[in-house]
């Protein structure tokens, strides 16, 4: 938008207007008064008439431009407020452009940690595939582990002559190892390798976590209802259906969705659900006759369990 032009000192065009039309008025009022008062010998009240003719439509006529004059000074003071309001704006945008440019490194790495930390614990079990060669047992990386992941190869026997496992190292198996530092958790989970029946749960177990790892459903983010032990020792005792139903206390919609249509799509999914659902049922059968309660709620709250939960509520177990 081009600049108003100056204001020069002097006479404005309104003020030539009414220059002119004021002379033109005096002059007119001046002819006739001339012929009239002359003629009639008029009084001294025609006389203030007459003057007030005279004086009024003159101010008007100067009032009139005085604020043509002001309505001008107003318009081209909004035009500069206009200007200077786009000339911020363009300013503005100039600026959003550059930044939108140039990515900020701070903000991806905090994606970064976000993604990091949203890897629950259970991703991390999925590293860590169990193969049986000629009567022994190796924790070995999954082949779609990360590379700088470290492999942890343990030689274990697996035979059912092994030492009797105990209700502390059983339910720290079910819940897995918490990181690669927890020495306590992943002698607990060789311990149980070395019982048979565990060892075949612990398998399940950590291939379904791994298939349901691949949807981003981990079991850490479930917070199931818990149910009392009595209805876990129910269970284990072979009770099904509705007397059990508060154990598929899983309400997370979007993860029974997502398991439900996985169960329903893909046969590989189904077969190791239902063999890792089977597997679990024969193990804690045989854990719940010496297991007090307190060790029932802490088996109940293993991601092992929790798994149980929700494919037990998927594949129907507690309708």
């Amino acid at each position: 938008m081009t600049q108003p032009p100056p204001v020069k000192p002097g006479l404005a065009l309104a003020d030539w207007i009414a220059l002119i039309l004021t002379v033109i008025w005096l002059g007119g009022v001046l002819g006739l008064s001339q012929m009239g008062f002359a003629a009639s010998g008029a009084d001294r009240a025609a006389w203030t008439f007459a003057g007030l003719a005279v004086v009024v439509p003159v101010a008007l006529i100067w009032m009139v431009a005085q604020l043509a004059k002001t309505a001008a000074v107003i318009r081209r003071d909004s035009q500069e407020v206009q200007r200077t309001l786009e000339g911020l704006k363009q300013a503005y945008l100039a600026q959003s452009q550059a930044a939108a440019a140039q990515p900020d490194t701070r903000i991806a790495e905090k994606l970064e940690e976000i993604a990091a930390a949203t890897r629950k614990t259970e991703t991390a079990l999925a590293m860590f595939s169990t193969t049986r060669r000629e009567g022994t047992a190796q924790l070995s990386p999954a082949p779609d582990v990360a590379e700088d992941q470290p492999a942890l190869a343990l030689d274990l026997t697996s035979t059912a002559d092994g030492p009797e496992l105990s209700n502390d190292d059983f339910i720290r198996a079910l819940h897995f190892p918490e990181n690669e530092n927890d020495s306590e958790g992943f002698n607990a989970l060789r311990r149980a390798l070395q019982d048979h029946q565990t060892g075949q749960l612990v398998t399940a177990a950590q291939d379904i976590l791994t298939l349901l790892s691949e949807e981003s459903v981990y079991m850490d983010d479930l917070k199931p209802d818990r149910a009392r032990p009595e209805v876990w020792r129910s269970f284990a005792q072979g009770a099904r259906g509705k007397e059990v139903a508060a154990l598929g206390g899983i309400r997370e919609r979007e993860s029974l969705a997502i398991t439900s249509a996985r169960m329903k799509q893909d046969p590989i999914f189904r077969d190791t659900a239902h063999h890792f659902l089977r597997r679990f049922d024969k193990a804690f059968s045989a854990f719940e006759p010496n297991a007090t309660d307190s060790e029932i709620n802490a088996a109940a709250d293993t991601r092992s369990a929790r798994a149980f939960m929700l494919l037990g509520r998927v594949a129907g177990t507690f309708d």
